[in-house]
């Protein structure tokens, strides 16, 4: 606008001083002077123009300032609410909806408070427990009176591990084993060496129609590392309480556990310390106990480990008079990891204070075996086990076990398994020499026979995966010359396991 004035006003100096000139000489600049009037009405059209644009400016500027101004006051208004609602732990339908829902995520945290704190509480406890059961019939040939017989048999096992503080540098933690079930094994059956087709039935003494848990393990144990570092290498572990000795001695991969693989007795542990009873455990298998054993990781992923351990035996195994002539092991073990193919290799060596031998008599037994599993195939582990008596009137005084565990990935049942495996039990010098003639109680044969050779079992499964948890095995066993007796008729037992784990 002050532009335009001041070129206005130079437009009318220059016209005024045209005009004079134009009065003493009309010439060519009346036509000048006529187009600089018409410039100067234009730049006047101009300048009103402006001021009414000018006017509205003024006009629109003004009312976004009192919308903003009203904006800014809502906004203060509504945070005076929310303010003043968050002030009360009370929810109502008239607050602010943000009030509202904040309250909700704050109730909703502080009711997992309590969740949070337990798990912290809980934190290194675990809990793993499965549920199995086996129905079963074994052939007429079997049994003395020649006639069929099937059982249904089931086992619950509940295993808790908790943290016990720890004592230096060692970390100690405490297991607990419950084991309840019902369904005894077979009745009536011929005299065989296996010892049980169905090493997972488990009744506890008050028969099948009482039905109650007992405390089958309940042991500490403390691991503490040797040297300067928490990490180190080597490590020494001190376990005492009462347990299964199968837990610390004569483990294998794929012949060590009845609810998952080989139910036979013979392929669970190393017959000569199970089916032959030079254990020395209670009726149930377990025995109080203390274990000590030095292990060395320096070669990891390879390591190796020597143990020794002491549990009661005979009246020892039931709490009663515990360490006299207890049974005694040592174990020296290694384990090789080669690109999957993992092996381990076991060897030990017992000896039973009160063994008791096949006449009833008790006397001290020795005896040693080894354990082996290793994988040579990504789909396939093999295992061997063998154990020998070398005192001690022990029905059999050899034993050889072989199997192998196939994996279902080649048919596309990639968690499905095989199982197959046979045994080889040879009857001892003093039991081919003395059976013959051994009664019972009421002046009976006890065997009535002369034995000779060995005894020969083989038993096959398929495990079906159902999913994580649940899975079904049928399991077919057979048993030639039982008991060493050449006369003895083939045994047979079919049987489905169910097995729900977590």
């Amino acid at each position: 606008m002050r532009a335009a004035g001041i070129a206005r006003t130079a437009i009318a100096v220059v016209v005024a001083g045209l005009s004079c000139a134009s009065q003493a000489a009309p010439t060519a600049q009346d036509k000048l002077l006529a187009e600089l009037k018409r410039l100067a009405e234009r730049i006047e059209k101009l300048e009103k123009r402006n001021t009414e644009l000018e006017t509205k400016l003024a006009a629109g500027a003004a009312a976004p300032a009192a919308a903003l101004a009203q904006r800014v006051q809502a906004l203060e208004q509504a945070n005076h609410e929310l303010n003043a609602s968050l002030a009360s732990d009370r929810i109502s339908e008239n607050e602010p909806e943000l009030a509202i829902r904040l309250k909700a995520v704050e109730e909703r945290t502080n009711s997992m408070g309590a969740p949070t704190k337990l798990a912290s509480a809980l934190e290194g406890i675990t809990i793993e427990g499965s549920v199995a059961a086996v129905a079963q019939q074994v052939n007429g040939r079997a049994r003395d009176n020649g006639e069929r017989e099937s059982q249904l048999s089931w086992r619950g096992d509940l295993g808790i591990t908790l943290p016990a503080g720890d004592i230096g540098r060692g970390t100690g933690e405490f297991f607990t084993q419950l084991r309840m079930g019902q369904g005894d094994s077979f009745t009536r059956l011929n005299p065989t060496f296996t010892g049980a087709f169905n090493s997972l039935a488990f009744q506890a003494g008050g028969g099948s129609e009482e039905t109650y848990a007992i405390v089958a393990q309940a042991w500490y144990q403390l691991t503490t590392p040797l040297g300067d570092s928490a990490n180190s290498p080597h490590s020494v572990q001190f376990t005492a309480g009462k347990m299964d000795p199968f837990v610390f001695f004569d483990q294998n991969t794929i012949a060590d556990n009845e609810a998952e693989k080989f139910l036979n007795n013979v392929f669970v542990h190393n017959p000569l310390l199970d089916s032959g009873g030079a254990v020395g455990a209670d009726n149930y298998g377990f025995t109080p106990g203390m274990r000590l054993a030095y292990r060395n990781e320096m070669d990891e992923p390879d390591w190796w480990q020597i143990s020794l351990a002491a549990f009661g035996a005979g009246e020892g195994a039931k709490f009663g008079r515990s360490f006299d002539k207890p049974f005694v092991i040592g174990q020296l073990e290694y384990g090789r990891k080669d690109q999957g193919f993992d092996g381990n290799y076991r060897l030990y060596a017992w000896r039973n204070g009160q063994y008791e031998g096949f006449d009833g008599s008790r006397a001290p037994a020795t005896g040693w075996g080894a354990s082996i599993d290793q994988r040579v195939h990504e789909d396939v582990t093999l295992f061997a086990r063998y154990g020998q008596a070398t005192s001690g009137k022990a029905p059999f005084d050899r034993a050889v076990t072989v199997g192998a565990e196939l994996t279902g990935n080649a048919w596309g049942r990639g968690a499905d398994s095989i199982g197959l495996a046979w045994g080889w039990l040879r009857a001892s010098k003093d039991f081919r020499r003395e059976a013959a003639g051994l009664l019972d109680d009421e002046g009976n044969f006890l065997f009535g026979y002369t034995p000779s050779g060995a005894e020969q079992v083989a038993e096959l499964y398929y495990r079906w995966h159902l999913n994580d948890q649940l899975s079904l095995t049928p399991d077919l066993q057979y048993v030639r010359r039982a008991a060493a007796n050449r006369d003895a008729k083939n045994m047979t037992a079919f049987g489905v396991r169910a097995l729900y784990a977590f």
